[in-house]
């Protein structure tokens, strides 16, 4: 099989790493987090540079690229370790209003893809526990429309979209997958609760109260799989950038960094372990390219190798990690040096749409005798 990636997807990543080198160095990155989180002037930019509209048809203003486009980017965003919701607002935003009438796409999709709208999900609630199928904020018909009634919580940047898309049931119990709509509420409409989030972004919770929203989908339960595949695939993606990231300072600073008079990477026991690091590294960037391949197969197979991904980019992440911070010693913890915002941050991505320990069951629910290896 052929790994190697196109002239196009090069030039692509070339022109994300230009960016992140010239236009989000680390000290930015450290003002944003003191400020707050705030990055819709990061989302501006982004938009500049026609990422936004990274997966929008071109019928409303996109570049109608693929899965593997969307990798390559969250790669280099994760190297840059740029805290917009990339994920969340430019894939699986997208992929949710795919299925939205025709009218509703004409109105929203051109915004998104030119960066005017930040439109994000709103899919957790306190009580889900990463199941995106538990959905208890509830949906009922009023006057031809919607209203929603409940809340959504950790909704990224959501105190700086305009316009989320939100899961609400029209009908069963809170763990039934079906009943499940897919709506679309306007900021104006709701009330927003925002704060920083440990890795220096933000997040917030969306109140719902008899709030006026537009039905996208009444069946979402496919579309919303989908989504959150689409998302997990990119956390995939972001890590391995992230990874890339870390270890390369690393191993810079082993290089120089002296005790006893020689280097620390002079040291044989120390060497070990960076290979060792490296080997994980390796690992997750596998599996994320697997789990990207597979976002166009069907929904069984999909779902299968994207649980499996994110369990061993977990381990991954952890283990990168923890032991980059430890082969750093204490000035990797410290709030100016950028080792310790990465590891901010691959901790937050290891609880992004569910944990390992949550993949971990995905993967044995979805096991067959074979455990997929002859299939």
């Amino acid at each position: 099989m052929d790994f190697d990636f196109t002239d196009d997807q090069e030039s692509l990543r070339d022109a994300v790493r230009r960016w992140v080198d010239k236009g989000f160095p680390f000290e930015r990155r450290h003002a944003l987090a003191k400020a707050g989180g705030a990055t819709r002037a990061v989302w501006g930019e982004l938009s500049e540079l026609g990422l936004v509209g990274l997966v929008v048809p071109e019928a409303h203003g996109g570049m109608a690229f693929g899965a593997i486009e969307a990798m390559v980017v969250q790669e280099e965003l994760g190297r840059g370790i740029v805290n917009a919701p990339y994920a969340a607002a430019a894939l699986m935003a997208p992929a949710l209003l795919a299925g939205a009438p025709a009218a509703v796409q004409a109105e929203w999709l051109p915004a998104m893809a030119s960066g005017e709208a930040l439109v994000v999900p709103a899919l957790h609630e306190r009580a889900s526990r990463h199941r995106w199928q538990r959905v208890a904020v509830r949906a009922a018909a009023a006057g031809g429309g919607h209203r929603l009634a409940g809340i959504k919580c950790l909704v990224p940047a959501g105190d700086e979209a305009d316009a989320f898309v939100v899961s609400a049931r029209l009908a069963g119990a809170d763990d039934d997958a079906a009943g499940i709509g897919v709506f679309l509420v306007k900021r104006a409409d709701v009330r927003v609760v925002g704060y920083p989030t440990q890795d220096g972004a933000r997040a917030a919770d969306v109140h719902l109260v008899d709030t006026p929203a537009t039905l996208l989908q009444a069946e979402g339960a496919e579309a919303l799989a989908r989504a959150v595949d689409i998302g997990s695939a990119a956390v995939c993606a972001e890590a391995v950038g992230l990874m890339d990231r870390l270890v390369a300072i690393t191993v810079d600073y082993m290089n120089t960094r002296k005790q006893f008079g020689a280097t620390l990477a002079s040291f044989q026991a120390l060497r070990h372990r960076i290979a060792d690091v490296k080997m994980h590294l390796e690992l997750g960037r596998s599996m994320s390219y697997y789990a990207s391949l597979k976002l166009g197969e069907t929904a069984a197979q999909r779902q299968r190798a994207v649980a499996q991904a994110r369990v061993q980019l977990g381990q991954s992440m952890r283990h990168v990690g923890q032991q980059c911070i430890q082969l750093h010693g204490g000035i990797a913890c410290t709030d100016e040096y950028i080792a310790s915002h990465c590891f901010k941050r691959l901790t937050m991505l290891e609880l992004t749409l569910g944990d390992t320990l949550h993949h971990l069951g995905e993967v044995s629910a979805r096991m067959q005798d074979t455990a997929g290896v002859f299939a």
